[in-house]
């Protein structure tokens, strides 16, 4: 059977002819002409999606890695760094054989706003159609007002079979880092050190695959918390745990990353403060705690004096769920912090009692002066151009999430194809009642309303954009003078977020919970921002007309 129908396949084919003379080439690679002239490098990177078995807690399984050579990947992925203003051009080669999982593939970006360049958000369905085995695709982007910590590899692949799933590689281990340092950065002056060795990896851990998961249907018990890409399981051997290594009276800035498939963890180095400073790609006003609370998909800079005695610290990541992972026996949960001198052995340094905990609540997070603080609109409740009231929703029948009663079903066509070939209205896009038009330069408040969503709190990600979060869920107060500003907040079950942002960036824009089983079962929007100049303001690459065909022309035993 044939992955679309010929109707379907004719479509695509006729939509993708109404674009093709918008694309301008340069160099030896094919994408659109930037928008502006921007300082920075260029970045010429080659990635190479694979499979490897891999024990990352002692459990040998099937994995998705990411790598630099064909040869084989890393796990976590390879670190990618630039600098402010840098043009990133990313050829993606799919290279997967393991017949037991998926094989198709796209690269979200996690965090960077892709102005002009909405093709390369990487949103199979939404923004691409998927690459498929043996084929690469060139990710050709800027990033010229953003700097801090974001993510690569998050790979949001949709794919068509009979019926319509979505299959997500964070269990598989299609994950990385990637830093956008800033040399203005207003914060330098409270750190010694910031650099590769610095960055802080949190996941949880499967032995089985994506796949296996998400037919279960049922919130799955992670078998292991990986820090950096070590940990280990319940019952399992003692396999080596991440050290990270810190000399005495140095101070470093750490860049923590949740890259977890479904738990959120509860962040904390034994005998150490942590100071935020930075929060999903916004730099924020100096806040000191002992813990940080970490939802998947969001990020936090902290910086750590290592000003105690010589000695091994243990390093804590503890999980919201998992089978026997509510505790540290066994190094489980654990990564170890080690001064230069300190002997080579597991840390016995005990956690903070409760007397001595600094609360960490969302709340108490206000962006820096420098990233103009205050959120858009009017100081009240309601004070947008734009009120989007988003009751989440969960049907045990049929075991399907939705917003608004609508459950979340990829589109056959990416809704980007969709607008570049005209279509603009809500009613003209697909999937029914899954797409909402927002017109240009508005300021948007969407209301997360937690209703009977079980499962949560739920980690709503929107990409293109950072929003003003002005009723964070762990407080009943609103702030529309400095609330903080990120990409990633939580709603809770019968709680209640509120954000608001500007519609400043036109294309389609993914909203969706970032609990992946979650996603996959339906608990998402697109926001399709300004649709009649999106054909204007965001130009795609040859390359990119040829995704679709490709794959259409595949059976699912070819894709699968």
């Amino acid at each position: 059977m044939m992955l679309l129908s010929a109707a379907f396949l004719a479509l695509k084919l006729s939509l993708l002819g109404t674009y093709a003379a918008m694309v301008v080439r340069t160099d030896n690679h094919e994408h659109p002409s930037p928008s502006t002239t921007t300082t920075g490098s260029d970045r010429y990177i080659n990635l190479h999606i694979v499979n490897q078995e891999l024990a990352p807690d002692g459990f040998k399984r099937s994995t998705v890695l990411a790598g630099e050579s064909p040869s084989g990947g890393s796990f976590p992925g390879p670190l990618i760094t630039g600098t402010k203003g840098d043009r990133f051009i990313i050829n993606v080669t799919d290279q997967l054989t393991d017949p037991t999982m998926d094989r198709s593939t796209s690269i979200h970006w996690h965090g960077l706003f892709q102005k002009t360049t909405n093709y390369a958000d990487g949103v199979a369905f939404v923004s691409q159609c998927p690459i498929v085995t043996n084929h690469s695709f060139v990710y050709d982007f800027r990033v010229p007002d953003q700097a801090g910590t974001f993510c690569s590899f998050v790979d949001d692949s949709f794919h068509l079979f009979e019926g319509t799933t979505l299959i997500y590689r964070y269990g598989d281990g299609l994950r990385g880092p990637l830093i956008i340092y800033d040399p203005q950065d207003p914060h330098k002056d409270l750190y010694d050190v910031d650099d590769e060795s610095t960055v802080i990896t949190i996941a949880d851990w499967f032995h089985q695959t994506s796949l296996q998961l998400l037919a279960a249907k049922r919130a799955p018990d992670a078998d292991a918390t990986l820090i950096n890409g070590k940990g280990r399981f319940v019952g399992g051997p003692d396999v080596p745990l991440t050290v990270i290594q810190v000399d005495q009276g140095k101070r470093y800035r750490f860049r923590l990353i949740s890259m977890s498939f479904d738990a959120f963890h509860g962040f904390s180095i034994d005998n150490h403060n942590l100071t935020i400073i930075e929060v999903d790609g916004i730099n924020t006003n100096p806040l000191t705690v002992t813990f940080i609370e970490l939802y998947p998909a969001q990020r936090y800079s902290f910086v750590l004096d290592a000003s105690q005695k010589v000695d091994n610290y243990r390093i804590r990541a503890l999980a919201s769920s998992g089978v026997g992972l509510q505790n540290f026996t066994g190094g489980i949960n654990s990564g170890i912090l080690r001064y230069t001198g300190a002997p080579d052995e597991e840390p016995t340094s005990s956690a903070l009692s409760s007397s001595e905990i600094i609360a960490f609540h969302e709340a108490n997070l206000h962006p820096a002066p420098s990233e103009n603080p205050g959120a858009p609109g009017l100081p009240y409740p309601g004070g947008a151009d734009i009120v989007l009231n988003l009751n989440l929703g969960f049907n045990a029948g049929n075991v399907t999430f939705s917003i608004n009663d609508t459950s979340f079903v990829p589109p056959s066509v990416p809704v980007l194809l969709q607008i570049l070939s005209g279509a603009q209205d809500a009613h003209d896009l697909l999937p029914k009642g899954g797409v909402i038009t927002l017109e240009r330069n508005k300021v948007v408040e969407v209301n997360l309303i937690g209703g009977n969503a079980p499962g949560g709190p739920h980690p709503f990600h929107l990409h293109g954009h950072a929003f003003d979060v002005i009723k964070t869920f762990d407080s009943p107060d609103y702030n529309f003078v400095n609330p903080i500003r990120r990409d990633v907040t939580p709603v809770a079950q019968g709680g209640l977020t509120v954000f608001r942002f500007v519609t400043d960036n036109p294309g389609p824009w993914f909203l969706h919970c970032h609990i992946d089983l979650h996603l996959a079962l339906g608990l998402a929007v697109v926001f399709a921002e300004d649709t009649r100049d999106t054909k204007v303001d965001d130009p795609v690459p040859l390359g990119w007309k040829e995704l679709c065909p490709i794959y259409d022309s595949l059976t699912p035993d070819q894709l699968r």
